[in-house]
C-alpha cells in the first residue's frame, strides 16, 4: 500500500460542470452501456429485489377483511393500509405520517447519504434487476451491446432489438396493471381485462398509458430518472456532510493512481497507490460516473464500483474496500462519527413525529359524527311543555360491518335534565354502510324548565346495537330567561 497521504482529492471540480451522460460538445446524450456486475452486493441486492418483487406483485392479491392489503383510491377518496379503511376525515394521519417519512428520509440520508436509490427505489429495481438482465440476456454484455447499436440492420440485430422491445412493453404492462391494482383494486383491473374494452375504455385508456409511461421510462429514459427528473438526487447534496456514509473512493490508499507493468521495481510500486487505473469502477456504473471524482448527485449507491474494484484488488493481491462505504472524514482521518448533533437533532424529531403517530392511530375512532344545528333556525315551542331545535347529522362509518344508528344524552347530561326527546325525521332507522355515511336531519326536543339558559351545551351518544360508538356535543337554543 502507497504510503503518500493526501487530504484532497487530485483532481478538480470540472466534473461537476456537466453531466456525464451528455456529450459537452454536441450536447447529445451518451447512452450508458454498463458492464454486467458481479460480486457479493450484487448478488444481495438482487436477493433483496425479489423480495421486493415478489411484495409488489402479490400484495393487490392478499386480502384483509375482505379488503385488499393496501389500496390507494384517489379517485374515491378511499386508502386502506394492511386492511385498515382509512376515509377522507382520516386525512391529518396521512398528512403527519408522510411528516414522518419526510424527516426519516433525511435522517436516513444525513447518516447513510442515497442508500435507498441503489437498494430498495423501484426505478432501480426494475431497471436493474429485470429490463437490464434481459438485456444482458439478448444482446450481451456491454461490448456486445455496443457492437450491435453501431453494427447494420441485420436480420439478426432485427431480431434481438424487436425481441427486447416486445419483452420490455409486455413487462411494463405487466406493471402497469399492478400500479392500477393500489389505485382501483385487483378485482377491477381483472375486469377491465376480462370484458370488451366498449365496457371500460376509460379504464383502457389509463393501463394504455402507464403501460406506455413505464416503457419509456424503462427503454428509454433509464438513468435520466435518477439525474434529471427525481427531486431526491438533487436535494442530498444539502443534506450529507463530511461525516455522511456514502459509497466513497479511498484517495488517500489509491493515489497516485496508475498502471501496473511487467518489470515494475519495489521502488516503483512505492510511488503509486492502489488504483490501477482499470476503469471498471466507472464501465459497471449505471449512470456513467467516475466514483473516483467524489461524491455526485448520479451517482446512486448500487455498490456495482465496489464489486468490480473488489474483485480487481483480489486479482493484484491487494486489500479490498478501495471503494467502500465510508464517510470523507472515515477516509480522510480514519473516523466515523454518526452522532452529530444534526442527527441527534433529526432523531428527537423523528421520535416525537413517530410518538404522535402511535398515539393518533390508538386513539383513531371507528365512527365519527357531526352534529350541527340547522343555520338559519331558531328554537320552535312543540307544545306548552317543550322547546325543540332543528340539527343535521352526519355519520361516518370506518368499519366494515352497517351500523343502525340512534342518539341519546350523555349520561352527565341526563342526570341534570330529563324528558329530553331525539326525533329522527324519516319513516326507517338510518344505517351507516361499511365505509360510507349516513346524512339525515333530527330534532332533539327539551322540557322548557329544564333550560337553565338561552344557550344550552349538549353533550350526545352516538348507539349502534345499544353500543356506544362515538361522542358528540352540540349547543341548543332556547328562550332567554
Amino acid at each position: 500500500m502507497s504510503t503518500i497521504k493526501q487530504t484532497q482529492p487530485p483532481q478538480g471540480e470540472s466534473f461537476r460542470d456537466h453531466i456525464s451522460t451528455v456529450d459537452e460538445k454536441s450536447g447529445k446524450r451518451i447512452w450508458v452501456y454498463p458492464k454486467k456486475p458481479k460480486g457479493r452486493f450484487y448478488r444481495w441486492r438482487t436477493w433483496l429485489s425479489w423480495v421486493l418483487l415478489g411484495f409488489l406483485f402479490l400484495a393487490p392479491f392478499i386480502k384483509v377483511n375482505g379488503h385488499p392489503l393496501l389500496l390507494f383510491n384517489i379517485i374515491e377518496r378511499k386508502f386502506i393500509l394492511f386492511g385498515v379503511q382509512f376515509l377522507p376525515q382520516d386525512f391529518h394521519l396521512f398528512v403527519f405520517a408522510a411528516l414522518t417519512a419526510i424527516v426519516f428520509l433525511i435522517l436516513f440520508t444525513v447518516i447513510y447519504g442515497r442508500i435507498f436509490c441503489g437498494w430498495v427505489c423501484p426505478q432501480t429495481i426494475f431497471m436493474e434487476m429485470v429490463f437490464r438482465k434481459i438485456e444482458y440476456l439478448i444482446e450481451g454484455d456491454a461490448k456486445a451491446q455496443k457492437r450491435l447499436a453501431k453494427a447494420p440492420w441485420t436480420a439478426e440485430k432485427i431480431f434481438k432489438k424487436t425481441l427486447k422491445i416486445g419483452i420490455f412493453f409486455l413487462i411494463a404492462v405487466l406493471i402497469a396493471n399492478v400500479f392500477l391494482s393500489y389505485i382501483i383494486g385487483v378485482d377491477q383491473v381483472l375486469k377491465i381485462a376480462s370484458e370488451p374494452i366498449s365496457q371500460h375504455v376509460g379504464g383502457f385508456i389509463a393501463m394504455l398509458l402507464f403501460s406506455f409511461a413505464f416503457f419509456g421510462v424503462f427503454a428509454y429514459m433509464r438513468e435520466q430518472v435518477c439525474i434529471a427528473i427525481c427531486p431526491y438526487g438533487r436535494l442530498q447534496g444539502v443534506m450529507i456532510n463530511q461525516d455522511t456514509v456514502v459509497i466513497a473512493y479511498d484517495f488517500v490508499r489509491g493515489e497516485p493512481r496508475g498502471k501496473l507493468r511487467k518489470g515494475q521495481t519495489d521502488s516503483d510500486t512505492q510511488k503509486q497507490g492502489d488504483c490501477i487505473d482499470c476503469k471498471l469502477c466507472v464501465q459497471v456504473c449505471p449512470t456513467g460516473i467516475d466514483i473516483r471524482n467524489g461524491t455526485q448527485l448520479e451517482c446512486i449507491n448500487c455498490t456495482a464500483c465496489i464489486d468490480a474494484c473488489d474483485a480487481v484488488m483480489d486479482k493484484i493481491g491487494k486489500p479490498r474496500g478501495l471503494i467502500r462505504y465510508d464517510s470523507y472524514n472515515g477516509i480522510v482521518r480514519g473516523e466515523k462519527k454518526i452522532l452529530t448533533p444534526r442527527v441527534i437533532a433529526y432523531t428527537v424529531v423523528l421520535g416525537l413525529l413517530i410518538l404522535g403517530n402511535i398515539l393518533l392511530l390508538s386513539n383513531r375512532s371507528q365512527v365519527e359524527t357531526l352534529l350541527l344545528r340547522a343555520q338559519g333556525q331558531l328554537y320552535q315551542h312543540v307544545d306548552e311543555n317543550y322547546i325543540s331545535n332543528l340539527y343535521t347529522y352526519e355519520v361516518i362509518n370506518k368499519t366494515e360491518k352497517a351500523m343502525p344508528v340512534t342518539f341519546q344524552l350523555a349520561e352527565g347530561d341526563r342526570k341534570k335534565m330529563s324528558g329530553v326527546r331525539f326525533r329522527i325525521v324519516g319513516d326507517k332507522q338510518p344505517v351507516a354502510e361499511p365505509g360510507k355515511a349516513v346524512k339525515g336531519v333530527l330534532f332533539i326536543d327539551i322540557p322548557a324548565d329544564q333550560l337553565q339558559s338561552r344557550k344550552t351545551v349538549l353533550h350526545i351518544e352516538v348507539l349502534s346495537n345499544g353500543k356506544i360508538v362515538d361522542r358528540t356535543k352540540t349547543t341548543f337554543l332556547g328562550p332567554i330567561k
